[in-house]
């Protein structure tokens, strides 16, 4: 047993048994086992009460938990619905507030570092929110996740037989020198570093894709207006296949609705919901752009921004598969 077992611990425990099996003393099998007498009646103890599985280290079992089931499902509920701060007096939980409620509700003291461990152990971490806007309407955001395939079909049923139908999405980011610091690896317990410029020049980039093609278009311009907006359309128009219309989804934005806007032949406007930017995945596209080649730069002037912003939407649309990758929604495709 002792040389089939792959644990070290049990195999000399072993042999110092098999010194008493074969008829020697307590003491030679104590000298075997380099302990001493008390520990060979323990293992003799625990081999006849469980055989070779009683002699394998087993991680102790500790002081037994202070939270009950019940108080620990309490704690995660708490945790999910997150601080009232009327109540609560804050807006998002820290260990020590936990603690707090922790005590408040149950009498029980825990230091930060248990509640921590404990937090963890239900399935939380602590993530950065994703934005919401404060009048947005869930419902409508479900209604346009609903009804967006039968309004692209609607739109096919008014072209010539046989064209197809590409959907686009747009958008427009400002880009400038009060420039974005993305998050970068550093070490635990350090604060890195970066410049950041505090002068006010600034572009726009004005994007379009069409995830399915994994393709887009893009035009860098000094404004948002109704006039950088037609020269956007027909940038995107140039783009569509022959023969092909394009059903642009894009936000309420007041140059995407302005009575002096010109929507070439082969492109049909198709607006959001209000208050909705995250239906769009244009918006991840600039977040994708600012997190890993736009963000943390010192832009010596606006000629630079505009360089640079071309340089990196070029770069992004030779890539179909990232387009691909981060624009495609399966609701929208159901055609």
């Amino acid at each position: 047993m002792a040389k089939a077992s792959r644990d070290a611990g049990q195999s000399r425990r072993l042999l110092a048994l098999a010194e008493i099996y074969e008829g020697g003393s307590r003491t030679d099998a104590a000298r075997i086992g380099v302990v001493g007498l008390q520990t060979v009646r323990d293992w003799v103890l625990a081999f006849n009460a469980a055989g070779p599985a009683g002699l394998i280290n087993r991680k102790a079992p500790g002081n037994p938990a202070k939270l009950s089931d019940a108080q620990r499902q309490a704690l995660a509920q708490i945790v999910e619905s997150g601080p009232d701060p009327d109540r609560h007096g804050v807006v998002r939980w820290r260990l020590k507030d936990l603690a707090a409620w922790i005590y408040a509700s149950f009498g029980v003291s825990l230091d930060e570092s248990t509640v921590g461990r404990t937090v963890k152990q239900l399935g939380f971490r602590k993530l950065s929110a994703r934005p919401r806007h404060h009048e947005q309407d869930p419902a409508a955001l479900a209604a346009f996740k609903k009804t967006c395939p039968p309004k692209v079909r609607a739109i096919r049923t008014r072209l010539p037989a046989g064209a197809a139908i590409e959907v686009w999405w747009s958008d427009e980011a400002r880009v400038g020198q009060k420039n974005t610091l993305p998050r970068r690896w550093a070490r635990r317990g350090s604060r890195p570093s970066a410049p950041k410029d505090q002068r006010t020049a600034h572009a726009y980039i004005f994007g379009a894709i069409c995830p399915e093609k994994g393709k887009g278009a893009g035009l860098i311009m000094p404004r948002c207006d109704t006039a950088a907006m037609n020269e956007h359309l027909r940038e995107i128009s140039c783009s569509v296949e022959e023969g092909a219309h394009a059903v642009l989804i894009l936000d309420g934005a007041g140059w995407h609705v302005a009575h002096d806007l010109v929507v070439p032949a082969n492109i049909t406007l198709l607006p959001l919901p209000a208050c909705a930017p995250e239906l769009n995945p244009v918006e991840n596209v600039w977040q994708f752009l600012r997190d890993n080649w736009l963000g943390d730069r010192v832009f010596s002037s606006y000629e630079d921004i505009v360089e640079q912003c071309c340089q990196v939407w070029n770069r992004f649309i030779d890539q179909p598969w990232k387009i691909m990758s981060i624009g495609l929604r399966d609701w929208a495709y159901q055609l």
